[in-house]
């Protein structure tokens, strides 16, 4: 008897304990959602798309039309992804964390005639006693397609805190199979709410006006090593000091919508490429891996890392398979002229070493990528393809020139958002 009282002791004390840290948990101010990490393959990064297209709106004085330039991507190349609940009872998706988006969707349990939804969780409105029909249609589009469907309302779980009443998109259609194999269900915007669709308030606003956040940042850290099981952290309320080294470089919002800045020279092996000396556009963006920006530095970049294009690369293996002096002088220089047309650049993985660091001037500092940062590591069959990071994205402007500062880029250097001063933060990342 005098056991099981001592147990029940026990218990009591560890729930007491449990419930202080949770506590102080949100005393601090500070929402964490861990990160999972999974790796790519070639066939999904060779399909990953980064574009533009042109959208129409009325001029602020409402008497034409203004073009915009519109950013496109489709995940294929994503790595990180997160959980969130939508609903009471809570239903549980895998969202992609995206600061290049700004609305929050998931598939709904009316998605019948599109394949990919039988593979992910589907929103049940039915199932939760705070949903609230919306129901205005709308269409979301991405780089190889689009999703569509309608909005609804319900209560939103971020890390141990519920947004109430929070507008989401309930996809109906996907409209292309980038989906299909994906290990998220949805994503998670977390740009501003002048690039959402149907101006729909984005979740981490919602968590500012109800008052979830203590300060009005939120920071992301990526974890690249490949032998770690923590994929990173997301933190809403602030960051954590384990995340990085140093102190952060802060640079303001360009313009908004985007989590937009601007950056100064691109620097290869201490030499000026000279093309962005003047400034050039730059958005900050979880939602992909890649760094995207105009061809003329992307290929003098790859020019000087050795990448050679997937034509390429396949020309040259039919060479060495079946090499002989008349098949080499017939070949010769032309394997290095075929064209790349999915814009997928291969370097030796064993020539990493002697390949040169490539650097971004911001705010006057500069932030160095050495090639284990910049190169995707990707598994195929039974060995390891190495690829430049670096994809050509062509913005004409006033909008361009355009650089896209993907995961490659926030996992070097761990990034702050700060909505309340409209500026973006980079200090080096830490490796845990």
């Amino acid at each position: 008897m005098i056991m099981a009282f001592k147990w029940v002791l026990v218990v009591i004390w560890i729930w007491v304990w449990a419930a202080y840290l949770a506590a102080t948990q949100s005393v601090d101010g500070l929402v964490r959602i861990s990160l999972k990490k999974h790796p790519l393959d070639l066939s999904r990064i060779n399909a990953a798309r980064i574009t533009n297209r042109v959208a129409y709106q009325q001029s602020d004085n409402g008497d034409n039309l203004k073009a915009n330039i519109v950013y496109l991507k489709n995940y294929l190349d994503i790595q990180f992804y997160g959980e969130i609940g939508i609903g009471s009872p809570t239903q549980t998706f895998a969202v992609v964390f995206d600061t290049g988006s700004s609305n929050l969707w998931v598939p709904s349990s009316r998605c019948i005639l599109s394949v990919g939804c039988y593979f992910h969780s589907k929103y049940r409105a039915t199932m939760s006693s705070t949903y609230t029909k919306i129901g205005i249609h709308c269409k979301i589009p991405y780089g190889s397609g689009s999703v569509s469907g309608y909005f609804s309302g319900d209560n939103v779980k971020v890390g141990d805190i519920i947004v109430k009443d929070q507008e989401f998109v309930e996809v109906t259609r996907e409209g292309f199979v980038a989906f299909l194999a994906a290990r998220f269900d949805g994503v998670f915007g977390l740009g501003f709410q002048d690039i959402s669709v149907g101006e729909a308030t984005p979740v981490w606003y919602n968590m500012v006006q109800q008052g979830r956040m203590s300060q009005k940042i939120f920071s992301i850290w990526l974890n690249h090593d490949p032998e770690s099981p923590v994929g990173g952290e997301i933190v809403f309320g602030g960051y954590d000091w384990k995340h990085f080294t140093g102190d952060h470089t802060y640079v303001p919002i360009s313009h908004k919508g985007y989590w937009q800045i601007e950056v100064g020279d691109i620097i290869v092996a201490d030499f000026s490429t000279g093309f962005c000396k003047g400034g050039c556009a730059a958005i900050v963006d979880s939602g992909t891996s890649l760094l995207a920006g105009p061809t003329t530095v992307v290929a003098q970049i790859n020019h000087a890392i050795g990448a050679e294009g997937l034509a390429s690369l396949e020309c040259k293996n039919v060479v060495y398979t079946y090499g002989n002096l008349m098949w080499d002088y017939l070949v010769s220089g032309l394997c290095e002229k075929l064209p790349n047309p999915v814009r997928r650049s291969f370097v030796n993985c064993d020539n990493l070493a002697a390949m040169p660091d490539v650097s971004f001037v911001i705010g006057n500092k500069t932030f160095t990528l050495t090639p284990e940062q910049y190169i995707l590591k990707v598994e195929e069959r039974c060995s390891t393809v190495c690829l430049s990071g670096f994809v050509a994205l062509d913005v004409p402007p006033p909008q361009g020139p355009l650089w896209v500062l993907g995961a490659l880029f926030l996992g070097a250097y761990h990034t702050v958002f700060d909505f309340g001063n409209l500026r973006v933060g980079f200090a080096k990342a830490a490796i845990l």
